[in-house]
C-alpha cells in the first residue's frame, strides 16, 4: 500500500493499548486510539476502588507510545463499505484497518430485580458509582456478593478486610477456576476474613431486592448492599453494525483475529471470537492477543501472511485482601493444576503482577515488539481441527 496506512484502535484497554504500540513498528502507520475515557483504567484494581485503596487509573502518557493519537470519545457504528466510524460526539472517523478491542463489561443480568437493586462493578463507572454507596452503609449494614468467580471473591476479601458484613453467593461452586487445593485455600482465607460463603446446587440466586436476595431453595439473605459479579457482557457495537458475532456478542474471526466478513477488520481481546472459540476473558489472554491483532495488520500493509493466533496461560491471580493471595498455576491451554501459592508470598506475587501488566504496555509503548509473550496451545490447535472435521489420528502424526 502506498503512503501512510490509517489504522484505528476502537478501544484503551490492555489489548488495545497493546494494539496501538505495536503497531508504531512502522513509520509509515499512522494510529488512533479511540476510547471514551481519558485514563487507562486497571480493571484488575476495580475491586480495591470500591475498598477505597485505589483510583484504579493510570495516565495514559505513562502506557501509550509517543505516536498513537488519544481520541477521547465513543464509537457508535462501524461502516465497514465506506471504512469510516461515527462517533458520538457526532464527528466520523476514516481508516484503512480497524482493531475492535472494546472489551467486555457487566452482562446483562436476567434476575429479576438485579437490575434496579445490584450494583454490577465490571467497569470504572460502575466500581465508581458502588464505592460511595458503600462508603455511605452504616458498619452494621450487610453486603452481599454475587459470583464467585475472580472479581467476586476479591471484592468480598477487600470489603471484608475492611471489617464489613459480607456474604459471597457462588452458584454451584466457589472459584470454579481453581483446582480443589486452590479452591480450600480461597474458601480458608474467607473464613479467616469473616465472609460467609453460600454454594452448591441451590445458591443460584433467583431474585434481589432492595435489602434481599433470593436464593433457589427459597432461601433470602438479609442484603443492605447488593453487588453483582456474576459474568461479563460484550458491547454489542460489532452486531449494529452488521458484522458477524458468536452469540455473546464478540466479533467472529479467523484465526489471524481477522473478521470472517471484512480483511480490514481485526478483533483482539475480550470481543474477540477467534474461530468460534473465544479465550478465556481477562487481561492475561488481552496482553497477548493485543499485539497479534496488530502483527496481522502490519502484515497486510506488508503484504505478507499474516500468522495465526497462539495465546498460552500459566494461571490465575487472585487478591484476598490487601496482603493475602492465591495464585493459581494452569497448563497452556488454560486447565487448573494442583500446584498454587497461597497467602503473604502469594499476595506480593499478585500486586508485583498487576504492576507488571502496567510496565508490559509501557515497555511495548518504548520498544513495539521487542519481545513476544504467547506460547503454542496444543489442545486448541486439536480443537480447530475437529471443528474442521480432520482426523486427529492421522493429524497429531
Amino acid at each position: 500500500m502506498a503512503g501512510n496506512s490509517n489504522v484505528v484502535v476502537v478501544g484503551g484497554g490492555y489489548a488495545g493499548v497493546m494494539a496501538a504500540n505495536r503497531l508504531t513498528r512502522r513509520d509509515d502507520v499512522t494510529v488512533t486510539l479511540v476510547n471514551p475515557r481519558p485514563s487507562f483504567v486497571e480493571r484488575l484494581r476495580l475491586h480495591q476502588l470500591v475498598g477505597g485503596s485505589h483510583d484504579a487509573l493510570v495516565d495514559y502518557r505513562d502506557v501509550l507510545g509517543r505516536n498513537v493519537r488519544l481520541l477521547v470519545d465513543t464509537v457508535t457504528r462501524i461502516d465497514t463499505a465506506g471504512r469510516g466510524l461515527t462517533l458520538a460526539s457526532g464527528g466520523t472517523l476514516g481508516y484503512d484497518y480497524l482493531i475492535y478491542a472494546v472489551g467486555s463489561g457487566s452482562a446483562d443480568p436476567q434476575v429479576p430485580g438485579a437490575a434496579e437493586f445490584a450494583y454490577p462493578i465490571a467497569s470504572l463507572e460502575d466500581a465508581q458509582r458502588l464505592r460511595p454507596v458503600v462508603d455511605a452503609a452504616p458498619a452494621t449494614a450487610f453486603l452481599t456478593v454475587v459470583g464467585a468467580g475472580p472479581t467476586g471473591i476479591e471484592t468480598a476479601a477487600e470489603l471484608a478486610e475492611g471489617g464489613r458484613t459480607v456474604t459471597l453467593v457462588c452458584g454451584a461452586t466457589l472459584g470454579p477456576y481453581l483446582h480443589p487445593r486452590g479452591r480450600r485455600a480461597v474458601a480458608r482465607r474467607l473464613a479467616e476474613l469473616g465472609v460467609t460463603v453460600v454454594e452448591g446446587p441451590d445458591a443460584t440466586v433467583t431474585a434481589v431486592t432492595r435489602d434481599s436476595v433470593r436464593l433457589g431453595d427459597g432461601r433470602g439473605l438479609r442484603s443492605d448492599v447488593a453487588i453483582w459479579a456474576a459474568g461479563f457482557g460484550v458491547p454489542d457495537l460489532a452486531g449494529r453494525s452488521g458484522l458477524s458475532t458468536d452469540p455473546l456478542g464478540r466479533l467472529l474471526t479467523d484465526e489471524t483475529l481477522t473478521s470472517v466478513d471484512d480483511v480490514r477488520v481485526v478483533a483482539a481481546g475480550d470481543s474477540a471470537a477467534p474461530s468460534g472459540l473465544p479465550y478465556r476473558m481477562g487481561c492475561q489472554a488481552a496482553v497477548q492477543l493485543g499485539p497479534q491483532a496488530a502483527e496481522t495488520v502490519l502484515s497486510r500493509i506488508a503484504g505478507e501472511q499474516p500468522a495465526p493466533v497462539d495465546v498460552g496461560f500459566v494461571g490465575q491471580c487472585i487478591s484476598l485482601g490487601r496482603h493475602v493471595g492465591i495464585i493459581q498455576f494452569a497448563r497452556r491451554n488454560d486447565t487448573a493444576t494442583r500446584l498454587h501459592v497461597a497467602g503473604r508470598l502469594a499476595g506480593r506475587l499478585k500486586e508485583l503482577v498487576v504492576r507488571q501488566t502496567v510496565r508490559q504496555l509501557a515497555y511495548e509503548a518504548r520498544r513495539p515488539g521487542a519481545r513476544n509473550l504467547w506460547f503454542t496451545d496444543d489442545q486448541r490447535q486439536q480443537a480447530l481441527r475437529a471443528q474442521r472435521g480432520e482426523n486427529l489420528a492421522t493429524a497429531d502424526r
